[in-house]
C-alpha cells in the first residue's frame, strides 16, 4: 500500500515545505490542490513546474494527483469546462502526476441531464488525457456523491482514461455502504481518499480513527499496491488541529488497517 496526503490539509505551503513534510513523515506521495492560492495550478509558469518536479524527485515523493476544480456535470457550455480540464491534464503531465481530480458539480440539474453533461465532457477529454499519460478521476462528491452515481457516468464513458476517486466521506453521507461503493466503482477506481469526522452534521476534520467513518472497510477495497490519500480539510476548517503533527500517526493508522485487512 502507498500513502499520500492532500495539500488541502497544509494550505499555502511551498512545494519545498510539502515535499519535506511528506518525506519526514513517511508518505510516498502528495495530492496537489490545483488552485491559485497554491503554488501549482494551471497558470503556474513552466519553469516553476520543472522546479517542482526536481524538488519532489529529490525528496523521493510522487506527485499522485493534480486536484482540480473542473465541474464536468455542471450546466452551461462545454467549451469552458473542457478548456479547464485540458489545462489540468497538461499540468499533471508536466508534474508527472498519474491523475487529475474533477468534480461532478451537477447542482440541481435533473440527474439524467447532469449525467449527460459529465459523460459527454469526460468522453471528449479522455483521449487527450490518455495521450498525456494521465487518468481523469471523477470524485464521489456533490451531485454524484455515491459510487452508484459516479459509476453510472463512468460506465457510459467507457474509456480507460476516465475513472473514479472514491471519497469515503461522501459515499457515507450518501447512505452507501463501503461494499456497495466498491462494487459500483469496480473497474473504475483510481484510488481512495480517506478522512474522519465526528458525525454527518459535524464535519470538522479529525485524526484518522477518531471519528465515525468506515475506514477499515474502505481500506479493504484498495489493492495491496494501491494508493490511499488522506484529505484533511484544514483549508475549509481553519480551527481544526494542524495537520503536520498528525501525519505520522495517520499514516501508521492506515498501515495498521491495511495489515489487518491483508491478514483476514
Amino acid at each position: 500500500m502507498k500513502y499520500a496526503f492532500s495539500t488541502l490539509g497544509v494550505p499555502g505551503r511551498t512545494v519545498e515545505e510539502t515535499a519535506a513534510l511528506a518525506a519526514e513523515h513517511g508518505f510516498d506521495g502528495v495530492e496537489l490542490r490545483a488552485h491559485h492560492e497554491e503554488p501549482m495550478h494551471p497558470g503556474t509558469p513552466t519553469a516553476d513546474r520543472a522546479a517542482a518536479v526536481r524538488t519532489f524527485a529529490a525528496a523521493g515523493i510522487t506527485v499522485l494527483t493534480v486536484a482540480g476544480y473542473a465541474k464536468v456535470a455542471a450546466a452551461g457550455d462545454d467549451d469552458p469546462v473542457l478548456a479547464e480540464l485540458l489545462s489540468l491534464i497538461v499540468l499533471a503531465a508536466d508534474l508527472g502526476a498519474a491523475f487529475v481530480r474533477v468534480f461532478p458539480g451537477g447542482g440541481h440539474l435533473p440527474g439524467a441531464e447532469a449525467d449527460a453533461h459529465a459523460v459527454r465532457r469526460l468522453a471528449a477529454a479522455a483521449p487527450f488525457a490518455e495521450r498525456h499519460g494521465v487518468r481523469i478521476l471523477l470524485e464521489t462528491h456533490d451531485s454524484h456523491r455515491t459510487g452508484a452515481a459516479t459509476g453510472r457516468v463512468l460506465d457510459r464513458v467507457g474509456h480507460p482514461a476516465a475513472g473514479a476517486l472514491w471519497d469515503v466521506l461522501h459515499t457515507w453521507l450518501g447512505g452507501e455502504s463501503p461494499d456497495d461503493s466498491r462494487q459500483a466503482l469496480a473497474g473504475h477506481l483510481g484510488y481512495v481518499q480517506v478522512k474522519d469526522v465526528a458525525s454527518a452534521t459535524e464535519l470538522t476534520p479529525l485524526a484518522l480513527g477518531a471519528g465515525v467513518l468506515p475506514l477499515a472497510e474502505a481500506v479493504a477495497a484498495v489493492p495491496p499496491d494501491g494508493w490511499l490519500c488522506w484529505e484533511y480539510e484544514k483549508r475549509w476548517y481553519p480551527d481544526a488541529a494542524e495537520l503536520p503533527g498528525q501525519l505520522t500517526r495517520g499514516r501508521e493508522h492506515l498501515a495498521q488497517l491495511a495489515r489487518q485487512t491483508q491478514a483476514e
